[in-house]
């Protein structure tokens, strides 16, 4: 579940999310920390967005895009480190470098990232599981109706922003699949 509040993220927690992921674009490392610590007594592994600095000081993980930096800094320390991808062959880099899962994707157009790269499809899901070792996370368009398919694909499991509102209904769709 990628959040940016932390009423979400208890929303989310609650709902049976397993990971969750801060995701504030642009804000200063101090604004993410303090997010961090807010929810840092929910029972979910975090991650957060972009921010190697705000996730060295939360002792977390750290999901970063294809080209941003900080992928070396987040190995030397030891913390799970996630990569966007959306081809086979990135995802091959991203486990050769280090990465501990992938998130793949968009497997959907996303209303909720409109810069995205062109839908990927369940096809492009299944390669990209195909081609790694690591967990793969599916992103981009999915909800409780379609979660399932990417399970089914190949996926360890999916990520979501606009779906917190129906997370149980998710986590079901996700869980029957299992």
């Amino acid at each position: 579940m990628l959040v940016s509040d932390a009423e979400t993220a208890r929303r989310a927690a609650a709902g049976g999310a397993t990971v969750i992921q801060l995701r504030l674009k642009g804000a200063p490392t101090e604004d993410v920390v303090r997010l961090g610590r807010a929810v840092g007594d929910l029972d979910v592994q975090l991650v957060v967005n972009d921010d190697v600095d705000a996730a060295l000081e939360l002792g977390c993980g750290v999901h970063l895009g294809q080209g941003d930096s900080g992928v070396e800094r987040t190995r030397e320390a030891g913390i799970p480190l996630g990569i966007s991808v959306t081809k086979r062959r990135e995802a091959a880099v991203a486990e050769f470098s280090g990465a501990t899962y992938i998130g793949a994707g968009p497997i959907w157009e996303t209303p909720s990232k409109p810069d995205a790269a062109s839908p990927i499809g369940l096809d492009g899901l299944r390669d990209i599981c195909l081609s790694v070792s690591i967990p793969v996370v599916a992103i981009g368009g999915i909800d409780s109706s379609n979660a399932a398919e990417c399970i089914r694909a190949g996926a360890a499991g999916v990520a979501v922003i606009r779906a917190v509102g129906e997370i149980e209904a998710l986590r079901a769709a996700v869980d029957e699949a299992l």
